[in-house]
């Protein structure tokens, strides 16, 4: 059995992962980052923060880091992003769910306390279409083969959603997963996300100042959308490792608001300069190119219950603080 003074294995040298890291190397809790590049974030800065490099989807390479490790609890990041999938999808699926089921495995082996895991809000999109103005709790209905999976990533983050539950059922491995809503923030130059791209050419439109269009259609929505800064998503991972008695395993992380595209787009111009932002005609439309524009906000009552986790950061504290 592990201890609580043991290191915490931290899967995925990206955006969430080191910004854990530093958290809990602020808080003096060593962790060791497992990523299968070489991270961009200068881990070695960190007291008590550790770099291996190595690849999920390599059983015996695991089985020896947690061997060798004696880790208290896992935080696993490590994914394939919508991109990726796109390009390689049977590369990403082994990575997404193979790799998280052999993470989930060797830690119910080896007594881990507590597994927390990066999710998706996008595992709902799909009920978008028929879900009324009510709080969007984690346990909504959707249908089987109708509002499946609208994306790759989706797909797998629901089916890693499901597995990390099995474990939890069958071998009594306490497990967490936080669905995030899109990320913003971070030092990863180009930036690999959507919303990323998406800040990067508001702020460009506000330097440049003028008329911009914004042509793409992943980059607009209607209604309002859920955003979280990534600082929030470390401290929510914290929040998770710690939780007492995270008694329903599955919990929404957005900020404290969402967003109309419009709202956005002048938080941008409040802080980098004004411009117009044009987009052009379209049908009713979410985030991301997903079908349908949100109905309601993600409920946040299990968050704040169960793991003690409330949003702090604005998206104006958010611009100001990534890209001032």
């Amino acid at each position: 059995m592990t201890e609580a003074n043991n290191p915490v294995l931290i899967t995925g040298a990206g955006l969430i992962g080191c910004e854990t890291a530093r958290l809990l190397s602020a808080r003096g809790q060593a962790c060791v980052v497992f990523d299968h590049g070489t991270p961009k974030s200068d881990l070695s800065a960190m007291p008590g923060v550790t770099f291996q490099q190595g690849d999920i989807t390599d059983m015996a390479a695991l089985a020896a880091l947690f061997e060798e490790g004696q880790f208290d609890a896992v935080i696993h990041t490590a994914a394939m992003l919508s991109n990726g999938l796109r390009a390689e999808p049977v590369q990403g699926l082994n990575v997404n769910i193979i790799g998280t089921a052999q993470l989930l495995d060797l830690a119910a082996r080896h007594g881990i306390r507590r597994f927390v895991q990066a999710s998706s809000a996008t595992v709902v999109y799909a009920g978008f279409g028929s879900f009324d103005a009510s709080p969007i709790p984690e346990d909504c209905a959707l249908s089987l083969v109708s509002q499946r999976p609208p994306s790759l990533y989706a797909l797998t983050k629901v089916t890693c959603e499901h597995l990390a539950l099995h474990w939890r059922a069958t071998s009594g491995l306490s497990t967490v997963s936080l669905r995030f809503a899109a990320v913003l923030g971070g030092e990863s130059d180009p930036p690999s996300s959507v919303p990323g791209h998406l800040m990067n050419r508001l702020i460009a439109a506000a330097r440049a100042g003028g008329t911009h269009l914004l042509d793409d259609p992943l980059f607009y929505w209607d209604k309002e959308e859920e955003f979280v800064d990534l600082r929030d998503c470390a401290r929510a991972m914290l929040c998770a490792l710690d939780a007492p008695s995270p008694a329903q395993g599955v919990y929404f992380v957005a900020g404290p608001q969402g967003h109309t595209l419009e709202e956005f787009a002048a938080c941008v111009a409040a802080s980098h300069g004004d411009f117009t932002l044009e987009v052009p005609p379209h049908s009713p439309v979410g985030f991301a190119g997903f079908p349908h524009p949100r109905p309601a906000q993600s409920s946040r009552i299990a968050a704040q219950r169960e793991l003690g986790f409330t949003a702090r950061h604005t998206l104006d504290d958010t611009l100001r603080h990534w890209w001032s």
